[in-house]
């Protein structure tokens, strides 16, 4: 057994019975023929299976939108790439010479698959409860310190219950330009919200959905919603 793989080990807390499962899982496509992506494929359906069944546990009262959100959020790339990146995972992925060159190793997209692929491993490698063990552990302070399943829902959902709860008029939105060449475009939507006088709100990004987004986070930012 190598060195990496020893010390890669160590930082996950499960000595791999059958190393080769593990040097497999961090092994990109762009190296080798045999590589982590169907490893991947068997994480994503392990990790999606554990996350659900412990907040399931943990928190009996959440209906099953609430439960959605929360695990959405916890299996998400963003949050495999963080414990990724806390592991220092790209250290230890092989990788071909052009995603090296490219910074490849530092990709969030990478390391959340990377993630996925040794969650993969480990369920082979050791079964379902040693695989469950490995992602509690990486999970543990996430599932202690849950968010409030209400802050995950998008903002224009949040803002219509909101309205919809006060008996007013849903909100409008509008385009008020949209600048660039078409495939680096950014948009300014406008919110419109009527209470007792018309409120109105910005959003901006690179795309009309998530501006539609931005400005309804805003407002709900001006409406003072919790």
């Amino acid at each position: 057994m190598n060195q990496q793989i020893i010390r890669l080990s160590q930082r996950l807390g499960y000595q791999f019975q059958q190393p080769k499962h593990l040097e497999e899982a961090l092994t990109h496509r762009s190296a080798a023929a045999c590589n982590n992506e169907r490893l991947e494929f068997l994480g994503d359906g392990v990790l999606n299976f554990i996350i659900g069944a412990e907040l399931f546990r943990r928190e009996p009262s959440l209906n099953e939108g609430e439960l959605s959100r929360l695990r959405a959020t916890l299996v998400r790339e963003e949050t495999l790439a963080e414990i990724g990146r806390s592991l220092e995972l790209g250290e230890y992925l092989t990788m071909g010479s052009g995603e090296l060159k490219t910074g490849g190793f530092q990709r969030s997209s990478i390391l959340a698959d990377a993630v996925e692929a040794v969650f993969g491993a480990a369920y082979l490698d050791g079964g379902f409860e040693a695989c469950r063990d490995l992602v509690l552990r990486l999970y543990q302070e996430r599932l202690e310190n849950l968010p409030d399943p209400q802050t995950l829902k998008d903002p224009k959902t949040r803002l219509q219950e909101y309205l919809q709860s006060r008996q007013l008029p849903l909100p409008e939105y509008d385009l008020v330009s949209s600048k660039g060449k078409a495939h680096d475009q950014t948009f300014t939507v406008e919110c419109r919200v009527y209470t007792d006088n018309v409120k109105k709100t910005d959003g901006q990004s690179k795309s009309r959905r998530k501006a539609e987004q931005a400005a309804a986070l805003a407002m709900i930012k001006s409406l003072g919603v919790k």
